[in-house]
C-alpha cells in the first residue's frame, strides 16, 4: 500500500507540474511511426526501451544522456554504468516518473507484446514519447539514425555514423557485383520445433540481398514460419542461423529429420551469426553482414 500511495504523489505532483508550468518552447515534431510529439524542453534525460535504439544512441556518442534502458540493453558496450533497467513489454510507470526523463524513446516492438501501448498514460501526463517503427531496411536503420541524430542534436555524428555504414556496405557490394551464380540461403532467427525466419520487407532479406545471395523466402511475408517440408523443398545452398538460447544449434539443424537432403547440410554449410547484430536494426548490422558474406562466400 505504502508503494501505491507513493505512486499516487508522485502521480499528483507530475500532473499538477505538467498543468500549471508556462511553455516557453513548444517543439512539435513527427516520429518513425507518423505520430505527432510535442517536447517542451531540452532533451538531456532519455530512456531508452529497445536494444536497437540503445545503439543508435551509444554510437552517437550520447550515452551519457541515458537514465534508464531496457533489460535488453544491458550489454550494450558503451551504457552509463547501474542504469536501471526496465521491462520491454511492461516498464514500471513508478520508475520512470522518478527518473524524470525529457523523453523516452520506444519501439515498435513495446506496444505489440500487451497488445496495448505500454507508454499512453505517461504520454498522457505530459512525459514526451517518441516510436521508432520495425525497420524493413536498411534504408530505414539511415532513417533512424537521422531521425535520433536530430532529437538528441547529435546532426553531425548522426551523418557520420550513417555514411561509415554506406561505406562499408559499398565496399561489400563491390566483392559481389561479378557473381553470376548467386547463392540461396535460408536465415533461422528460431529453432524447431516453432521454425521463424524473414522474407520481404524485412532488413534481413535486405542483407542477404546486399552480400549478393537469394533468400529462399524472399518472395513470402515478412514474419515467415516455415514448415521444414518447405525449408526441404527450397533446398538453400547455405543456412544461416542466429538462434543463441539452445546449446548447439548448428547440430540441431543438421539433425533434423529429412535436412540431410539439403545441400546447406550435405556441404556442411551451415554457419551461425551473431544474435544481437543481426536483429537489431543499427549500424551494427555491418558485423553480421560480414560474418553472412564470409559464410556464403568465404573467397570473398
Amino acid at each position: 500500500m505504502k508503494n501505491i500511495y507513493t505512486f499516487l504523489s508522485l502521480l499528483a505532483a507530475l500532473l499538477f507540474l505538467v498543468s500549471s508550468c508556462t511553455v516557453s518552447e513548444n517543439n512539435t515534431i513527427i516520429d518513425r511511426t507518423g505520430r505527432t510529439v510535442v517536447i517542451n524542453r531540452p532533451i538531456n534525460r532519455v530512456i531508452s526501451t529497445a536494444p536497437s535504439n540503445t545503439e543508435i544512441i551509444v554510437d552517437l556518442g550520447k550515452a551519457h544522456k541515458l537514465v534508464a534502458v531496457d533489460r535488453h540493453s544491458a550489454n550494450i558496450d558503451g551504457i552509463p554504468a547501474n542504469l536501471p533497467l526496465l521491462d520491454f513489454f511492461f516498464p514500471d510507470a513508478e520508475t520512470i516518473i522518478m527518473l524524470d526523463p525529457d523523453i523516452i524513446i520506444a519501439s515498435g516492438h513495446n506496444p505489440t507484446g500487451s497488445g496495448e501501448d505500454p507508454f499512453r498514460l505517461l504520454s498522457e501526463m505530459g512525459i514526451p514519447v517518441v516510436y521508432i517503427s520495425m525497420s524493413r531496411s536498411i534504408e530505414d536503420i539511415y532513417l533512424d539514425i537521422t531521425f535520433i541524430a536530430e532529437l538528441l542534436q547529435a546532426e553531425k555524428e548522426g551523418e557520420k555514423l550513417i555514411n561509415y555504414m554506406k561505406a562499408q556496405i559499398a565496399e561489400i557490394s563491390q566483392k559481389v557485383s561479378l557473381i553470376e551464380n548467386k547463392k540461396t540461403v535460408y536465415f533461422e532467427i528460431s529453432a524447431a520445433p516453432l521454425m521463424m525466419t524473414f522474407g520481404r520487407d524485412s532488413f534481413i532479406n535486405n542483407m542477404i540481398t546486399v552480400i549478393g545471395a537469394r533468400n529462399i523466402f524472399e518472395n513470402d511475408n515478412w514474419l515467415v514460419t516455415p514448415g521444414a517440408e518447405t525449408i526441404i523443398e527450397r533446398n538453400p545452398d547455405v543456412i544461416l542461423t542466429s538462434v543463441n538460447y539452445i546449446d548447439d544449434p548448428i547440430g540441431e539443424i543438421k539433425n533434423r529429420l529429412g535436412f540431410n537432403h539439403i545441400n546447406a547440410v550435405i556441404n556442411n554449410r551451415v554457419y551461425l551469426i551473431d544474435n544481437d547484430s543481426s536483429s537489431r536494426p543499427s549500424a551494427r548490422v555491418i558485423l553480421a553482414l560480414r560474418q553472412m558474406l564470409q559464410a556464403v562466400y568465404p573467397k570473398l
